[in-house]
């Protein structure tokens, strides 16, 4: 679906790159995770991705037609819904989307429906001005899947969210990557990464260090330790269990026979930890 080979890009035209060499695919179906702290190149990737910066090295291909001189038809295919709400704040949220779908030559989704799913539906015809952060957000969202996308950028799509509606935002992410759309998503937030993405890519400072997906790193990162807790003559004793050694599995095969064990939970890599690990810096 996405096809991204020897991208370079300086913000000056020297030698001062904000992405280096980068190459990576996106399959179709797929939601590849772009990993990142701030300043490691993911919006300046994406931002190329989509049009809007000049593609100056490499290529960048979407459904095998080349970003270097992108036609009509292929923003047909495109959504995108950036970390910064960029609405027309003199229109209501109606309207909004009304005006956004009829840049399109292609089927779209109703405003309303979409505006409802996330909760919009009743503040509909308020402008976006006296919307809060979080509705504007879910604004720009929804305004993003009124093409219906074939090929989906989403960046930071949780961000500023409370739990309830952030689990919605995911939701939907997840219901339209079973109907087929391929997502490509930007973030520094590793949880949302962990749980929805296919395979994540790590980039920083420009450059990406590794991708594969979530559960190969957390093994091949991870410790083999599972951190238990259990009683013991009335009292709640944790302690980390190798489950490697020989000593440790028969006492953890003992506790679990006893059924003592109140909680217990393998010591797997996080992204942080891992990030960490292969870049030498943190997520933020």
């Amino acid at each position: 679906m996405l096809k991204v080979k020897n991208l370079w890009h300086s913000y000056n035209n020297d030698k001062n790159y904000a992405v280096q060499d980068i190459s990576f695919e996106v399959e179709e179906g797929e939601i590849l995770g772009f990993l990142g702290p701030s300043g490691a190149g993911k919006s300046t990737t994406q931002n190329i991705l989509i049009g809007l910066l000049k593609l100056q090295e490499g290529e960048v291909s979407i459904r095998g037609k080349s970003m270097k001189n992108p036609k009509d038809e292929l923003f047909n295919i495109i959504g995108v819904s950036f970390e910064q709400p960029n609405v027309y704040k003199k229109l209501s949220g109606f309207e909004n989307l009304n005006f956004y779908r009829k840049m399109f030559s292609t089927q779209t989704e109703e405003p309303m429906k979409l505006l409802r799913e996330v909760g919009l539906g009743d503040v509909a015809d308020k402008k976006a001005s006296e919307y809060s952060k979080g509705m504007l957000q879910r604004l720009v969202f929804v305004r993003s899947m009124i093409n219906k996308p074939q090929m989906w950028f989403l960046d930071e799509p949780t961000s500023g969210l409370d739990p309830i509606t952030a689990g919605k935002i995911k939701d939907i992410i997840k219901r339209k990557n079973k109907e087929g759309t391929t997502i490509f998503l930007t973030t520094h937030n590793m949880h949302i990464a962990d749980e929805l993405c296919n395979r994540v890519a790590f980039i920083n400072e420009g450059k990406i260090k590794l991708i594969d997906s979530p559960r190969n790193l957390k093994l091949k990162y991870g410790e083999k330790f599972v951190k238990v807790e259990y009683k013991e003559n009335g009292q709640l004793i944790s302690e980390r269990l190798s489950l490697v050694e020989d000593r440790d599995k028969i006492k953890l095969n003992k506790l679990i026979s006893q059924g003592e064990i109140e909680t217990m939970h393998s010591q797997e890599a996080t992204f942080e930890e891992i990030f960490i690990n292969v870049t030498g810096r943190g997520l933020n």
